[in-house]
């Protein structure tokens, strides 16, 4: 008798094809402003991630993803074929491929507009075979009773769980239960705690999932294993768009634990693709080759100061 050997990410979430204008700023509540021109980009969260677990994480990956049966969808497949991505797609007649409306200021920070379509369709007996499956890649924009069969259905199967938990949003017990790496931001993280104001560190105390990252946009990350702390600085670049930088944080971050990766080594791969990603317009048009990280990463200087990095990102999250 032979045991298969667990190589693979399978990504279960969002495809969109993103819509994203060039203004001044992000508008207030109310405000008209004047963009600059419109171009579409293949997104979607878990889109985003499928790819960048393949081009930057170099991992095999597969998606599985519902597209409405529309011109929107094929960019998307084009870009998770060119990714090296195998998917898995439910076509969903009755609905249109889900689209984002983007709104990128020019100082790189945007606003965001969901319209799920063909996403709300995805159910959790679409999910495809787990053999060979290692880790179970997750989001939140779609259907949540469809994102607590797949991992339940994981947990059974032995699968490592990882959820980004974005959008942010109430998580049932039962789900928690089932994953072992989440990835959350501030806010997220916050919002699945439910007691805002502690520091950081305090509020990772009360989430009982084995691994939590929470990701600080130019800060850095932060992550809790068990008992031990995990802090990663981020990586100065002159950022154009953040769209999808978390998103390829995400992807990287699990291809690295496919491999079995030291979690400090993850972080670090991680923190440096979604950099790059910063430095490019659209989401998975942004997102670097493996060889573009490793690039970037053996050109980081070491300088002697560099626990100062680490310092400051310890006292913003509470640990000094």
């Amino acid at each position: 008798m032979t045991t298969s050997v667990r190589n693979t990410v399978l990504v279960v979430g969002s495809a969109n094809l993103d819509f994203v204008v060039r203004v001044p700023h992000v508008p207030a509540p109310g405000e008209t402003v004047l963009g600059s021109g419109v171009r579409s980009f293949p997104g979607g969260k878990g889109a985003n991630q499928a790819v960048a677990c393949a081009r930057a994480g170099n991992a095999a990956t597969h998606m599985l993803a519902a597209l409405g049966d529309d011109a929107h969808a094929e960019p998307i497949v084009e870009s998770l074929r060119a990714a090296g991505v195998r998917s898995s797609i439910v076509r969903v007649p009755d609905a249109p491929t889900g689209i984002a409306f983007v709104c990128l200021a020019d100082d790189a920070e945007n606003a965001i507009t969901v319209a799920p379509g063909a996403n709300d369709f995805l159910r959790a007996d679409h999910l495809p075979s787990l053999e060979g499956i290692s880790h179970l890649l997750l989001q939140l924009e779609t259907p949540l009773d469809t994102v607590v069969a797949c991992a339940l259905a994981a947990r059974a199967a032995g699968v490592q769980v990882v959820l980004n938990a974005a959008p942010a949003c109430a998580l049932p017990a039962t789900l928690l239960e089932a994953v072992d790496v989440l990835i959350v931001n501030e806010g997220e993280l916050a919002a699945i705690a439910g007691h805002p104001g502690l520091p950081l560190a305090g509020t990772l105390a009360l989430i009982d999932v084995p691994c939590v990252i929470v990701t600080l946009g130019a800060r850095g990350c932060l992550a809790r294993v068990r008992g031990d702390i995990f802090l990663q600085p981020s990586f100065p670049v002159e950022a154009q768009d953040t769209t999808a930088a978390g998103d390829t944080f995400c992807g990287v971050l699990t291809a690295a634990l496919s491999r079995a990766d030291a979690l400090p080594a993850a972080l670090r791969c991680a923190s440096a693709a979604a950099a790059l990603a910063c430095t490019r317009l659209g989401a998975q048009a942004s997102i670097p080759t493996q060889a573009e990280v490793d690039a970037f990463l053996q050109a980081q200087p070491m300088p002697a100061d560099a626990h100062q990095g680490h310092a400051g990102l310890a006292a913003y999250c509470g640990l000094t």
